[in-house]
Order: C-alpha cells, then sequence, then structure tokens
C-alpha cells in the first residue's frame, strides 16, 4: 500500500475530525491544509491566501507557549484578530519539532475538551504526518538554513558567530563538545550541484541524529556535514548515526549504500576552540578516506601524519608539531624534558635501549621506565607504526621551528 504524501495525510485526518486544518513550518510558511472550509475564521483566510502567518496572530499564538509544547495546547479565540479558538499540535519526530498542525474549533464550542479526546484517537497519523513533514521540508526552513550559516560561519572563525553559537540553547552549558565531520568517502569530486547537494546532507544529517541526545546540532556543505555533539568516551552512539547517515544518502542517491567516513575532534571546553576542532575532525575524515585501515569512526587522535600533510598544506611549517596531539600531549607531560631525547634517539638510531641508555648515560630501566612513561602519557605504544611515525616527524618538525630566521 502506497504512504500518502503532506496533503493527503492532512485531508484525510480532516475528514476523520470533521474540522478545517492547515499545516505550518517553524518558519509560519504554509506547508498544506485541508479543502473543510466549513467555519473558516478571518485568520484562516488569510492564512491561506497569503500562506504565512502574520505577526500579530504569531505573538498571539506564541504567547500561550506553543514554542516550548510538547502536547496539544488550546488557543483560545481573540475577536479582534478574528480569530476563533483551536488547538495548536506540535509537529514532534523523536522530540525533534518540525513544524505545527492547527485544529479549528466552531464558533459555539466552549471548551477544547472533545476536540482533544478526537486527537488521541489520530495519534498515530499525527506521528506519521511529523515524520513527513520532517522528510519533505524541516532540511529546507529558512530559519534552519540562517541557523546552520552562522553555525559554519563560527566553524570557520567569525568570533561574532562564536559569540552567538555560545548562547544557543543546544550548546549553552551543554559543553564539553566535539566537532564530528561526516564525509562520503565515494565522492572525490566537487558536486555538479553544489545546493543541492548541500541539502542532500543537511537532510541526511538531520535525520540520522533525529532523537540522538548527543547530537547537538548539524549542518550540510556541499562535500560533507559537521555535527556538533556532546563529547562521550564511547563510539556507540557515532556509530548509530553512521549507520542512519547510510540509509538516508542511499535513499535520496537511488545507488547502493556508501561508505561514510565519520572524523571525531578532541573534546572541548570552551567554544572558542571550536575551529580548531573543526580542523581535526576534517583532517580526520579526510585520513579515514585516503587511509581505509583507520576505519569509519576516526578520532583526530588516531591521524598520525595525516596532521602534519593537512598542516602543511595551509601554509608554512612553522608550528612546531603543535598540530600532533599526541606530541602536544607529551610536551604537557614532559616536565623535567626527559622524554624526548630518550625517544628521539630511539627513533633516529633505531638502535636497541641498551645503546640508548649508553649513549644518554642512564641505566637500561630507566630507559624502559620512560618509555613506559610517555605510553602513559599519550595512551599509545611510542615505538608502532602511525604513533612512531608521528611522534618522529613532530620532534623533527619542533627542531626545524626553532630555526634561525634569515
Amino acid at each position: 500500500m502506497q504512504q500518502p504524501d503532506v496533503e493527503q495525510l492532512v485531508e484525510q485526518l480532516a475528514a476523520r475530525l470533521g474540522r478545517g486544518l492547515s499545516l505550518e513550518d517553524l518558519d509560519g510558511l504554509l506547508v498544506a491544509y485541508s479543502s473543510n472550509q466549513d467555519q473558516s475564521d478571518r485568520v484562516r483566510v488569510n492564512f491561506l491566501l497569503t500562506k504565512r502567518v502574520p505577526p500579530d496572530v504569531s505573538a498571539w499564538q506564541l504567547s500561550h507557549g506553543i514554542a516550548n509544547a510538547v502536547r496539544p495546547v488550546v488557543v483560545p479565540a481573540n475577536e479582534d484578530l478574528g480569530m476563533l479558538g483551536r488547538v495548536c499540535v506540535p509537529m514532534l519526530v523523536r522530540g525533534f519539532r518540525v513544524g505545527y498542525l492547527w485544529v479549528q474549533m466552531g464558533p459555539e464550542e466552549t471548551s477544547a475538551a472533545p476536540l482533544l479526546g478526537e486527537l488521541s484517537e489520530v495519534r498515530h497519523e499525527m506521528e506519521l504526518l511529523a515524520s513527513l513533514l520532517l522528510e519533505s521540508n524541516a532540511a529546507e526552513s529558512e530559519q534552519r538554513k540562517r541557523r546552520e550559516a552562522e553555525f559554519l560561519t563560527a566553524c570557520a572563525g567569525d568570533r561574532n558567530a562564536l559569540g552567538a553559537l555560545a548562547n544557543w540553547p543546544e550548546v549553552h552549558g551543554k559543553g564539553p563538545w566535539q566537532i564530528v565531520t561526516v564525509l562520503d568517502a565515494g565522492a572525490r569530486h566537487e558536486p555538479e550541484d553544489p545546493l543541492a547537494a548541500s541539502l542532500t546532507h543537511r537532510s541526511a544529517a538531520l535525520q540520522s541524529t533525529v532523537g540522538v541526545a548527543e547530537a547537538l546540532f548539524s549542518a550540510g556543505r556541499p562535500s560533507h556535514s559537521v555535527l556538533l555533539f556532546r563529547s562521550s568516551q564511547g563510539r556507540a552512539v557515532h556509530a548509530q548515526v553512521l549507520v542512519h547517515y547510510q540509509l538516508e544518502l542511499a535513499k535520496r542517491s537511488g545507488q547502493g549504500r556508501p561508505r561514510i567516513v565519520l572524523g571525531i575532534s578532541e573534546a572541548f571546553a570552551e567554544i572558542r576552540r571550536l575551529p580548531r576542532a573543526y580542523g581535526e575532525s576534517r583532517t580526520a575524515a579526510l585520513a579515514g578516506v585516503v587511509e581505509p585501515s583507520l576505519g569509519e569512526l576516526v578520532d583526530c587522535r588516531d591521524t598520525g601524519i595525516y596532521q602534519f600533510f593537512a598542516t602543511a598544506a595551509q601554509g608554512p611549517m612553522d608550528w612546531g608539531g603543535a598540530s600532533s596531539l599526541n606530541f602536544t600531549a607529551l610536551e604537557a607531560g614532559d616536565k623535567n624534558h626527559e622524554l624526548r631525547p630518550v625517544l628521539e634517539m630511539i627513533y633516529d638510531t633505531g638502535g636497541t635501549v641498551q645503546d640508548v641508555a649508553d649513549q644518554l648515560h642512564l641505566h637500561r630501566s630507566t630507559v624502559y621506565n620512560r618509555l613506559a612513561k610517555v605510553r602513559q602519557i599519550i595512551g599509545a605504544d611510542p615505538l608502532k607504526g602511525s604513533v612512531r611515525l608521528e611522534l618522529h616527524a613532530a620532534l623533527k618538525a619542533a627542531r626545524w621551528h626553532e630555526r634561525p630566521r634569515i
């Protein structure tokens, strides 16, 4: 059986309730309405003609708490506005607000209790309507576009946008945070239609994070999505979002499930660190694309030398190893400046622990203890694979940073 679209479902609900219905998005724009015009008041007629809620009507409706309501709200009649009483049903999908359904009351009705009872009997249809509205309209909301633009401007480092973002209800008091970049590994080239691609990623991000408490906000760009998460140690929620994102992109492209990579930044407790975290997450996502062995959930700490490549592409390599998270942690933990010399000699010579101990005039157990301390500080083995490559490159970059400027 074919699923009805938004307009058909509004008509079906109106027929069951025997009342005029109208559906609006979060910007107060008309999405759909029923053809039942019996007992229409002046506000309804004007709304259907102009497709937009006028400011005075909007103020009256908002004064009754519809913007924060999670259950139907009775909005009483207003004779000055030419408005009969009506019930506002917030359209919610797993807690995400996508619009409002308005059910008009008759001029003789003195109580909304019978109508509220009727609405409880069509709860399933209203839940379906909310899901359809999210699918068809939420990502195109002008309000949503404005907020996403401000969020992305903050990610780019704009101070005014960062200040505004810090006061958003989704953000304020919800730190520490982390940024997640979601990238389609198969999309190696710029899309032919950037606007359509942005909408696709915005919609996929919205759909894949609905009901995920840790996902505070999302925005779409032509090549990827940017998600603001509440920081967490585990990756179960990230894996859930990844799977849903795959399904959403597959549904919109009509092709098979793409390989999706999530690049995850370090946690940050100050909103001014957002741009740096965005850079970390972008690098992690790109590293996951070019190095499949890193997997689909890539923490920025695991990107090794790719951190250097990303930084070098932005300009002169004068960062002194600061782009390496493991090196930054090592520097902070090496209070007595005794760990770097041991590591650098091991990396440079490829010698044994005994050789390093002899050259540094240390006991062999001291070298082992210092290696163990490095392992404890960075949470990884400094003598293995990509961690060794990352730290060795960072040590040399730090030396280069101290060169004379001529």
